[in-house]
């Protein structure tokens, strides 16, 4: 995964491309870990194409990620950084996440 190490604590944070998308009935936010921005990821018939422009985004941290996740109803998270924020935030269901040669995926409806 992309991250930074902070030069005041010493801490190593994530980072995250996000990008948030006007669909015809919701907002749809787009979270993908940073590091797999551009790759294409297979597992026998799965695809994860991660150099489509739907992924591409502007970086963020994962606090500012929280604040846009907890805003939107239909979340798209890519990556093991972004869909732990999801499950963190109990958003993600962890028997639900689908894996591409390791590469957790998870598409979310959030109910009002």
């Amino acid at each position: 995964m992309s991250s930074m190490r902070c030069e005041k604590t010493g801490e190593t944070r994530m980072n995250f491309i996000v990008c948030a998308k006007q669909g015809p009935h919701a907002n749809i936010l787009v979270v993908t870990d940073a590091d797999l921005i551009g790759k294409v990821i297979e597992e026998g018939k799965l695809q994860l194409d991660l150099t489509k422009k739907f992924y591409q985004g502007e970086e963020k941290t994962k606090d500012k990620v929280k604040v846009m996740l907890s805003t939107c109803s239909h979340l798209h998270l890519t990556g093991k950084g972004a869909v732990a924020i999801g499950v963190e935030m109990e958003l993600v269901n962890s028997d639900k996440i689908l894996y591409v040669n390791g590469v957790p995926h998870a598409q979310v409806i959030v109910e009002n």
